[in-house]
């Protein structure tokens, strides 16, 4: 019963790790355009040097 009273604190631990990381993902825009980063990996316009 004692490992319960490490393995708790980690967990809420670690949750709060990865809720501080999405919230961190939202405010840095990396959902604003998912479908529009996939499409433009795939097709034949983009190279090092975006078009203008």
């Amino acid at each position: 019963m004692e490992i319960l009273a490490v393995l708790i604190p980690v967990s809420l631990g670690l949750g709060a790790l990865g809720l501080g990381a999405f919230v961190w993902a939202l405010k840095g825009r990396q959902y604003e355009d998912p479908k529009g980063d996939a499409e433009r990996i795939l097709s034949g316009d983009w190279d090092e040097h975006p078009k203008p």
